[in-house]
């Protein structure tokens, strides 16, 4: 996988930088609280030698079967078993019981389900332990997503999930207005959507995560890089009023203002806009590749069963780029029967796992096996695509108080899209707080 080209690779630059005077280093997902701002310290030694019960810390599970996996687990370990503590679904809400608990130096959480841009941080203020590479699947994992798991060289979690947006059309509306192909770019969607719109009552155009949390600062990354430019160079230093970024969220701007986004939009988070999109709604949506499972149910859920085709995510000029996401399994270091753990999570990173967890959910693992596996090729006939989604894939910004910096980036994008603010004034006063925010 190329994505270490599209932003990973800097992990160890503004790393370095971290732990120096300029204060940046890598990021969290979510929230507000600024307390990673420096290391805590006070984890405990990891202790791989100690076995016995553990929990399981992530986020609340919408897909209903990860239980299936803590019960193959707990049936061939009936002295260590795994106990399930669903946390809520908003990742900001995730990482603050994250950090409340690790500021306790609690053992109530074993292993920590963490966001792909949460593993440094925790590794830097010593809430996870280092993990041994020899003892996990790594070799087998997409070298990008190690990555995501890595601090200063070391390992501090291992790569369980990956994700890539996409854009989900309705091919039976694009058909009846004469069009063969999805959009690649944004006017080319927006001028579909105004051609199906005089045509189709009771139809809005395009659906995305526009409500203000994580997600809107995942789109706002991707439509800045697809309009060449980043949130923050390759250095660290924000370039929030940059011309790029400027012209990736006035394309926003536009589409909300001549309607192409329906102004309900601002109140989508992921299923809201999955929704809208499942019961016929919208002639696009962006989302990850989850919700096609949901399109395609035979339960008579979906009203949009064999009419969906998927493609990369509309690009302002150039490409089309998804923010990446993702999960990596940690271990507390404040947790008791490291041993298990370790093993629980190699347990989870095999192949007939990484496979299942793929097949049963719609969400993409993070072993390079599963690309070309003949069954997930089957059942996902756009697997090339979101691999594909996932090479050009853009980070979100990696700086240490990351729960400021996405809510700064948050109040801007909202405030310019929901017409309280122009585009230059939102990222003029975005510059300046980032500015403020990485150089304190």
């Amino acid at each position: 996988m190329s994505s270490s080209n599209h932003g990973l690779g800097r992990r160890s630059v503004l790393a370095a930088g971290g732990l120096g005077a300029s204060a940046l280093g890598l990021a969290a997902c979510g929230g507000s609280d600024d307390s990673s701002s420096g290391g805590s310290g006070g984890g405990a030694s990891a202790d791989f030698d100690e076995h016995g019960p553990i929990t399981f810390a992530t986020g609340k599970d919408t897909t209903g079967v990860l239980k299936d996996f803590l019960d193959r687990w707990n049936k061939d370990h009936s002295d260590e078993k795994v106990t399930l503590v669903e946390l809520p679904e908003s990742a900001d809400d995730q990482r603050s019981q994250f950090i409340n608990n690790a500021q306790a130096k609690s053992d109530a959480y074993t292993v920590l389900g963490l966001d792909v841009v949460w593993t440094a941080e925790f590794a830097a203020n010593q809430w996870v332990v280092e993990l041994p590479k020899d003892k996990l699947p790594i070799d087998d994992m997409i070298p990008a997503t190690v990555e995501t798991a890595t601090y200063f060289d070391k390992l501090y979690a291992m790569p369980y999930a990956t994700n890539g947006q996409l854009l989900f059309s309705r091919k039976d509306l694009l058909k009846d207005a004469g069009y063969d192909e999805p959009p690649a770019t944004y006017d080319e969607m927006y001028e579909i959507i105004e051609k199906v719109m005089a045509d189709q009552d009771g139809i809005n155009g395009f659906g995305g995560q526009f409500a203000k949390y994580e997600g809107l600062t995942c789109q706002l990354t991707g439509v800045v890089k697809s309009a060449g430019g980043e949130l923050f160079d390759n250095d660290g230093k924000p370039q929030a009023d940059s011309d790029a970024a400027k012209l990736g969220l006035q394309t926003l701007r536009d589409g909300f203002d001549k309607k192409y986004i329906p102004k309900e939009a601002l109140t989508y988070k992921e299923e809201e806009s999955r929704q809208a999109f499942q019961d016929g709604k919208l002639v696009f949506l962006q989302n990850w590749p989850y919700v096609y499972d949901k399109f395609e149910a035979d339960d008579g859920s979906s009203k949009v069963k064999d009419k969906v085709s998927v493609s990369l995510v509309p690009a302002v000029k150039g490409e089309g780029t998804s923010t990446v996401g993702g999960l990596n399994y940690a271990i507390s270091a404040f947790a008791k029967n490291m041993g298990t753990a370790l093993d629980f999570i190699a347990f989870m990173g095999a192949a007939e796992q990484q496979k299942a967890w793929f097949l049963q959910t719609g969400n993409p693992t993070a072993a390079t096996a599963v690309y070309e596996d003949e069954d997930l090729k089957k059942k996902y006939p756009f697997l090339d695509t979101l691999k594909d989604s996932i090479d050009k894939g853009a980070v979100r910004p990696q700086v240490v108080k990351y729960g400021d910096v996405t809510q700064a980036i948050q109040e801007a994008a909202y405030g310019c899209l929901s017409g309280d603010t122009e585009t230059d004034a939102a990222l003029s006063d975005l510059q300046k707080q980032l500015t403020d925010l990485t150089e304190k």
